[in-house]
Formats: C-alpha cells, structure tokens, sequence
C-alpha cells in the first residue's frame, strides 16, 4: 500500500513538474523526485509495518528519547522561543508605537508528539494583532514534543509574555 501511494506521488509530483521540452529536468522536478525517495525511504520497515526508527525532528529538539513532562515542554518551548519573538517584532515593525503583553496560546499534544489545534486565546492576550496571532499559530504547530505517555491528547496552555528586545 505504501509502495502504491508511493508511486502514486512521484507520478503526480512528475507531471507537476515536467520541463517544458523532453530533454530537460527542472529543477522542480528533480526536487519531487528526491522528496518522493526520501518519502519512500521513510516508508521503509523492519518488520513490514513498524517504521525501524522514528526519525528525529525536522528542527527542534532531539525529543525520541525525552520522556513528556513539564520540563520537556519548556525545553521545546525555549527552543522555539526566539521565532515567536521574530513574530513579535515583525508586527512591531510595522506598527508605529512599541506594545508589550500576553499572549495566552493553547494547543494539543497528540499522542505521537505532534500539534494539534494550536490557537491564541481571547481571554488574557493583550496583544490583539491577527497576524501576530497567526504567525505564533504557524510556530506553535511546528514544534515537536516527546510521544504522550498515555497515548492519549496532552492539551496545554502557555503564556507568552513579549516585549521589545532593545
């Protein structure tokens, strides 16, 4: 099944990005082709249906070997720390006076470490700039924590405190 879909995908991503003339291949359509082998190799098993090893995470902290508690959450959360503040200034940058506050964010861990349903809440932010709250949104579910120990959703709730770095 894996192999199908596979097959499937590099196909796709190959008429996505066919060259224009028969002899060349784009660069687009060697990037589909190495994505889809990475995807391939990824899909490999050493037991024909449990992956061999969990691979690390994109960016982030190493988290396979961490156990979810949380002093992990905050590891993960200071890692990402200087992009939600990169968030932060760019909202200040385009604004012409200097705010500080909270931003009060939620999101759900799920069992396989990855976010899910991240959001800033209304109650308790102060800092109520829509494209900062969807840049922190994009950052938030980029981050990658330990495998719950239930195996069960882990929500948390987080607050950012931010300020002008000067």
């Amino acid at each position: 099944m894996i192999m199908n879909l596979t097959a499937i995908c590099i196909a796709v991503a190959l008429v996505a990005a066919a060259p224009k003339k028969k002899s060349e291949t784009s660069a687009a359509q060697k990037s589909a082709i190495k994505g889809a082998i990475a995807v391939d190799a990824a899909a490999d098993t050493a037991d024909g249906g449990t992956p061999a090893e969990e691979p690390p995470p994109a960016e982030g902290p190493d988290v396979r070997t961490m156990p979810f508690s949380p002093d992990t959450v905050k590891t993960v959360v200071a890692y990402w720390q200087p992009k939600i503040q990169t968030c932060y200034e760019e909202t200040l940058a385009a604004n012409s006076k200097d705010v500080e506050g909270v931003l009060k964010t939620k999101w759900v861990v799920g069992p396989n470490g990855h976010v899910k349903k991240a959001e800033v809440l209304k109650k308790g932010t102060t800092l109520k700039e829509p494209k900062l709250h969807d840049c922190v949104v994009t950052v938030l579910s980029s981050m990658q924590f330990p495998k719950t120990p239930t195996g069960k959703d882990q929500p948390i709730e987080f607050p950012f405190n931010l300020k002008a770095v000067r």
